[in-house]
């Protein structure tokens, strides 16, 4: 589906692919992280569609939105509206705009699993340094054109495990050095506000995924969860590094099914619970009525 935010519009259309249309399934948003597009969930996307509706995005800089410019906050508000109410999926800078959309739109985020994702840099000098660092990298980009760059980018040691099966070289190479640039510049970890003393407003549920041999963010999972304002499960899936879903597909999407699959088992158990008890919540306050609601 394309979302047009309106014809005066200078941030172009939201597009996302519905990889299944499980009618009555909760819906599952999926969010790429940076040089990727809607296309890199694969096979992790078609493995949830077996259960769930899902749907995937461009995240702003990215693909088809390669010419959205838009810092996360702003994002997080405009994507939560266009894709309505869903469990959020997001992989690191789409972690980071997942976070944002819940802040934005607790309604539209009903849960959250958040995959090597970090909620920003709490040192204001340490953040200015990254910001630094971003906006001189951005520069490097339209320098260096997105064939060399996506090269360099994949060097990195955190992406020391994904190889020439798993890294989707060819669907990052679609992407624009402008695209890749302004995101970088407005929505990197050096420009966002950093979210830590804002996670106890966030009250749904969240799974926090990360690699086993990730220990950066497997650290920061750890000290995130008792942060947050609801239910907040973490799971490390051995023998993968950052980009977990794309180096153990299988078990990455395991996780997922059971964690949503329990929660709504879960949910529905509480209403029937409270039903018995006498509890009858109003239609329009009732939880689970909204398309992708656990």
């Amino acid at each position: 589906m394309d979302h047009e935010p309106g014809s005066d519009d200078p941030h172009g259309p939201i597009s996302a692919d519905p990889a299944s249309d499980a009618a009555g399934a909760p819906r599952l948003v999926l969010i790429h992280g940076f040089t990727q597009n809607r296309h890199c969930w694969s096979p992790v996307d078609q493995a949830l569609a077996d259960h769930f509706e899902v749907v995937t995005v461009d995240a702003p800089g990215h693909g088809d939105a390669a010419a959205m410019a838009l810092d996360l906050p702003t994002a997080g508000a405009r994507y939560a509206d266009a894709v309505g109410s869903a469990i959020w999926v997001g992989y690191s800078m789409g972690g980071r705009l997942a976070l944002h959309a819940a802040l934005a739109r607790p309604e539209a985020v009903t849960a959250m699993v958040l995959v090597g994702a970090s909620p920003g840099i709490a040192d204001a000098d340490e953040r200015r340094a990254r910001q630094r660092a971003d906006d001189a990298l951005a520069d490097r980009i339209t320098e260096m054109g997105v064939a060399q760059f996506i090269d360099h980018w994949l060097s990195q040691p955190l992406f020391a495990n994904l190889d020439a099966t798993n890294n989707h070289r060819a669907q990052r190479l679609s992407n624009t050095a402008e695209g890749l640039a302004s995101s970088l510049r407005l929505a990197g970890t050096g420009a966002q506000e950093p979210l830590w003393d804002r996670l106890g407003s966030i009250t749904c549920p969240v799974l926090l995924v990360t690699g086993g041999d990730d220990a950066k963010f497997t650290s920061l999972a750890t000290t995130m969860a008792p942060m947050f304002g609801g239910r907040c499960d973490v799971v490390q899936i051995p023998d993968a590094g950052h980009s977990v879903h794309l180096e153990q597909p299988d078990a990455f999407a395991a996780v997922v099914t059971n964690w949503v699959t329990n929660l709504v088992a879960s949910v529905a158990t509480t209403r029937d619970d409270d039903h018995l008890a006498g509890d009858h919540p109003t239609d329009a306050g009732e939880p689970g009525q909204a398309a992708g609601t656990p």
